[in-house]
């Protein structure tokens, strides 16, 4: 059976590459847009429980608009869901990436301009100016150059980004500084490396890496698994991870983690996995 999160078909309207597949009213291409406010949740089915979120200037294919809500499916990771109608716009060619845990857009160049609204790391930008301190952007705004980096630059480290965004709040769903849950941290680190990289711990645990044998030292960027939770390795001791238990970004010592979320009902670890750098 076909994984719902990632195929999109609804009883009304699915992709046009899904004809012959999946039963729907109508087939589409659907048309390509692209979020422009900082954050949108994707819904669920049922319009009521957040799957995943989205940042501005990441891309999606929108296949139906109906009751106000936009039938979409994620550029990045392929991700399914509902948009509200309204925060989704034509796309531009963004150039450069918030790469810092969070920032403002400021209507003027200056930093005591009191029109600012603030922006999630790896929020994605077009700059097409330089005004001083500042990056000025397609579509109005300025952002601190100290701010941003080129999208053609990215990050060498999957865990850096992570603790990058030490303390962020734990947040179902979330993918962004106001809040995040443990795959959107690790899909943070990883596509900010420029590595492809699943929305959901499952989905993950499916596509990155290599499983490693249980004697196999652990090394920094390695994945722990559990069913529905993931982590990454700082060191051969530390994880950082976004987790309920601490309801934040934290540190926890690898041995106090396996034990922890199996006294608590969370069952075994059940994979260890090694990811290559592009480098390597």
């Amino acid at each position: 059976m076909s994984d719902p999160r990632l195929t999109p078909a609804n009883a009304r309207v699915a992709a046009a590459h899904l004809q012959g597949l999946v039963q729907a009213k109508t087939f589409a291409k659907g048309t390509v847009q692209q979020v422009k406010v900082p954050v949108a949740d994707i819904w669920d089915a049922t319009q009521t429980h957040r799957q995943r979120q989205l940042l501005r200037g990441e891309k999606v294919r929108v296949f139906e608009t109906h009751n106000g809500m936009n039938f979409v499916q994620s550029v990045k990771d392929g991700y399914v869901g509902y948009v509200t109608d309204g925060q989704l716009g034509a796309p531009d060619a963004p150039t450069h990436m918030i790469a810092v845990q969070a920032s403002h857009i400021y209507q003027r160049p200056d930093v005591t301009c009191a029109d600012a609204l603030w922006h999630s790391f790896g929020t994605q930008l077009q700059v097409i100016g330089d005004d001083g301190m500042f990056f000025s952007l397609a579509g109005g705004g300025y952002v601190p150059k100290l701010h941003l980096r080129p999208l053609n630059k990215p990050f060498t480290d999957p865990v850096t980004v992570a603790q990058m965004l030490f303390g962020v709040p734990y947040l179902w769903g979330g993918n962004s500084a106001v809040g995040i849950d443990c795959s959107g941290l690790v899909q943070a680190g990883y596509l900010s490396c420029g590595q492809l990289c699943p929305a959901d711990s499952d989905l993950q645990m499916q596509a990155l890496g290599q499983t490693l044998p249980d004697d196999m030292a652990p090394q920094r960027g390695d994945l722990y698994f559990w069913k529905g939770h993931v982590a990454m390795a700082v060191d051969d001791q530390t994880l950082i991870h976004a987790n309920g238990y601490h309801m934040a970004v934290a540190y926890e010592p690898i041995a106090d983690t396996v034990q922890r979320m199996e006294a608590q009902g969370d069952g075994p670890l059940l994979a260890r996995k090694r990811v290559s750098r592009p480098t390597e």
